[in-house]
């Protein structure tokens, strides 16, 4: 390890010793909000893949409840020259990693699978990955012929199918997805919330044991339409209808269903009935591009933190009232900067992972140092 590596390696362990009350080392910047959370990039995690393995683009992430980091990303986007072997060596560069991928909080590799396989039929362009509280992992994807979730064992046994290949049939339909985007389950209410997604303008929930349909909803509760709306525009009054695409589903603690309407620039706030609540419009951080949110994990989880995917920021708002408190990070290719960003995931001690789609085809961490 050469010189630079070991300070930076030493900072990140100072940072991990400290805590959140003490001064950082010297020469260190944190990044987040003036007057809330900060962060600190840690530029050796993950740490290295083994078998010359390389990660595609990051088509979901979820951390689990023991802090494990869940990735799905698409084996079939790797460059051509990431897939073939070069005149001056004797190995392959590169291979492409299991689909589903779980690390430790250290970063270590600890298993992976994922792909086609008996008994069900794996997306063509997956999108989307939760675990949930029972150690289940659902994958989604969001190809033009994906209108189905999947759900597994940690270890990667089939458990379950909804949907299937194909055509849509609507946003009114309740036995067929429409490229579902996110899914999180709430287990005490045993439902699964699903954004759905890119084809479909709509949040459906459905059983989480059977599959079977309960209820769904579009934008600000109401009847969901599939008739094509006109392009954002800031300018324009908020649209009645989700955009192409409901992005993001999340459960906050105190029974609130938060979703990102990507295409119209806006998070809008449910209760788990659909009775809609608020909405945090974008443009008023940003002509933001709301790929994807988490909440801090404190009891009372004060703050939201939003993928920006477009401008590659995280932006971090109050969730009391959507006052937006900071942003950070940008564009770019260096550790703690982005290219499409689009997952975001948070730990039980509030340190953040992010997952890349595009050409940016990374996973990083941000630790909390506030």
């Amino acid at each position: 390890m050469n010189r630079a590596r070991v300070v930076i390696a030493l900072v990140i362990g100072a940072v991990a010793a400290m805590g959140c009350a003490q001064p950082l080392p010297r020469g260190v910047v944190p990044q987040g909000a003036p007057d809330g959370p900060k962060f600190v990039v840690d530029p050796f995690w993950p740490k290295s893949l083994k078998d010359n393995w390389i990660v595609g683009q990051i088509a979901g992430l979820h951390v689990d409840t023991r802090d494990h980091v869940w990735v799905l990303h698409r084996t079939h986007t790797l460059l051509a020259d990431e897939k073939v072997a070069k005149p001056d060596q004797s190995t392959l560069c590169c291979i492409a990693a299991p689909a589903v991928m779980e690390f430790d909080a250290e970063g270590s590799f600890v298993r992976g699978w994922g792909g086609p396989g008996q008994g069900y039929d794996w997306p063509k362009n997956g999108h989307g990955l939760y675990v949930d509280s029972e150690g289940n992992v659902w994958v989604a994807g969001n190809d033009a012929a994906d209108h189905m979730i999947l759900k597994f064992t940690r270890d990667g046994k089939f458990l379950m199918q909804i949907g299937k290949p194909g055509k849509s049939e609507g946003s009114a339909s309740m036995t067929q997805l429409g490229r579902p985007a996110n899914m999180e389950v709430d287990i005490a209410a045993n439902e699964l919330y699903i954004a759905d997604g890119y084809g479909n303008k709509r949040i459906l929930v459905l059983d989480a044991k059977t599959g079977a349909y309960k209820r769904h909803w579009g934008a600000y509760g109401g009847t969901p339409s599939d008739d094509k709306l006109p392009a954002y525009s800031p300018a324009a009054p908020p649209s009645k209808q989700f955009a192409n695409s409901v992005h993001c589903v999340r459960l906050s603690k105190d029974g609130l269903v938060y979703v990102c309407d990507r295409g119209n620039s806006r998070i809008q706030v449910f209760q788990k009935s659909g009775t809609f609540v608020t909405e945090f419009i974008g443009v008023k951080l940003t002509a933001m591009d709301t790929a994807d949110l988490v909440f801090s994990p404190d009891s009372a989880q004060r703050h939201i933190y939003l993928a920006d995917g477009r401008s590659s920021y995280i932006h971090i708002v109050s969730r009391s009232d959507g006052k937006p408190l900071g942003s950070f990070a940008r564009h770019g290719r260096q550790a703690g900067e982005f290219r499409s960003l689009h997952n975001l995931g948070t730990d039980s001690k509030g340190n953040l992972y992010t997952g890349e789609a595009g050409f940016g085809r990374r996973l990083q961490k941000f630790v909390r140092v506030d």
